[in-house]
């Protein structure tokens, strides 16, 4: 099977002939400032509120001596953190 052009048609038509020109004043910066963004995450206030708060240091080391001896976690306290979560979920 073969197509034979008919005419001159083209699958691309020009829809400007000359390009849009802007005129930028003499005195216009080159670029825009480079600018550097810091995003903290949701955490901040938590570290906030640490530096506000006297910590108790011997209840921290206690709570990460539980951690490391895998003693923290358990069922209690898991069913009150999530009765808790709830809580405050249906406020």
């Amino acid at each position: 099977m073969s197509i034979n052009n008919v005419g001159n048609n083209s699958p691309i038509n020009r829809i400007v002939s000359s390009p849009i020109q802007k005129s930028i004043a003499a005195d216009a910066p080159k670029s825009l400032p480079a600018t550097d963004k810091l995003a903290l995450s949701g955490l901040s206030h938590l570290l906030k509120l640490a530096k506000d708060k006297d910590v108790n240091v011997d209840k921290v080391a206690q709570v990460k001596e539980a951690i490391a001896g895998n003693s923290y976690e358990n069922d209690h306290k898991l069913n009150v953190a999530v009765d808790k979560l709830l809580d405050d979920l249906l406020k």
